[in-house]
């Protein structure tokens, strides 16, 4: 594996959470296709939510998810590590728990078939640490080397959490630090400390699964994960048109060095789309400009977003502190729909 042409970056363009098309985009191309009419899918993608939810009876759901991508690191058991946290994390975000993955393979013909080994040892270390069973998958060759799962979980119908049903008053909480987008576009070019890229692998390598099972009794009213939309992008799914959050930027857990790099302008093609999108609706100008890039900087296995009752949210992140995920932190509030969707507390 030692030459450059046997990289996992030798042949990619983009990596991770950052390769995903965007919202907009996506969104022209889903309302053209046809609506399911079977009573029993609870959640589909009307409301870009996390994950498919499909009741089996009056008591439990299933939860059907997807989520590959092209690799944002050198290291392929440490990108299989973080390919597999992502995809499983959707799960999380609904409230429930992953029970089988399938592996989802895309892999150069002419690389070292070693790099992809390493690959799938690091997904099945985390979808053992997931509590969950490896069940198979699907391979084919392709120009760019790809990993993920295919998820399916379960829940309990009645726990299951949406993505955009925050009440007003509920505080917001983010389980990880933002940032992991700038410094490893910074690690891609040869100018990220190792310190910053150690703790944003480590953030991408954390399963969800401690946070979710920290809030498994608050009062949670939304939660989603922070992915390739970045914190303002999923910030304003969850608000929606029916409430508005309040951001407290100084609260913002973020990796230091990747305020320093967006000094820099060592960002992302997906952050810049990010930003396109949410200027539309959220304006930013108040803010210094490296907090602005990351809250558009595109988060691979991100963190969660969860809204809940406010006298839950400091014991809430005092136990997912206790659970290891040592920068979780009440990050703003939601209120009442008045003016725009994301407003910021200076």
């Amino acid at each position: 594996m030692g030459s450059s042409r046997d990289s996992l970056w030798s042949s990619c363009v983009s990596g991770g959470c950052g390769a995903k098309i965007e919202s907009d985009g996506l969104s022209r191309l889903l309302a053209g296709l046809p609506r399911g009419r079977d009573a029993r899918l609870l959640v589909g993608y009307e409301g870009a939510d996390d994950a498919a939810v499909y009741a089996l009876d009056g008591a439990y759901s299933l939860i059907c998810t997807a989520d590959f991508f092209p690799p944002m690191i050198n290291d392929p058991r440490a990108f299989g590590r973080i390919a597999a946290a992502n995809a499983l994390s959707d799960v999380w975000a609904m409230g429930g728990r992953p029970l089988v993955a399938l592996n989802l393979v895309c892999f150069p013909e002419a690389l070292d078939k070693e790099l992809l080994a390493e690959m799938l040892a690091g997904g099945a270390e985390k979808i053992a640490e997931a509590g969950a069973v490896l069940g198979g998958g699907h391979s084919i060759y392709d120009r760019e080397p790809k990993y993920g799962l295919s998820v399916t979980g379960m829940v309990k119908t009645a726990k299951v959490l949406h993505n955009n049903t925050p009440e007003p008053g509920h505080r917001v909480i983010l389980t990880k630090p933002l940032g992991v987008g700038i410094v490893m576009a910074a690690h891609r070019v040869g100018l990220a400390a190792e310190q910053a890229v150690q703790q944003a692998v480590a953030a991408m390598e954390r399963l969800n699964r401690y946070a979710c099972e920290a809030m498994t009794e608050c009062r949670v009213s939304a939660c989603t994960d922070v992915t390739g939309f970045g914190l303002l992008g999923h910030a304003l799914e969850m608000v929606g048109d029916r409430a508005s959050m309040v951001l407290y930027p100084d609260a913002l857990p973020c990796i230091p060095e990747a305020l320093d790099y967006a000094k820099e302008y060592l960002l992302t093609a997906a952050g810049q789309r990010n930003r396109n999108r949410a200027e539309r609706t959220v304006d930013v100008g108040a803010l210094p400009f490296a907090v602005q890039e990351l809250l558009f900087d595109p988060q691979t296995s991100g963190g969660l977003l969860i809204a809940l009752a406010p006298d839950e949210a400091e014991e809430l992140v005092r136990r997912i502190h206790q659970a290891g995920d040592p920068c979780a932190a009440v990050i703003g509030e939601i209120v009442p729909r008045s003016g725009e969707a994301i407003r910021f507390s200076l």
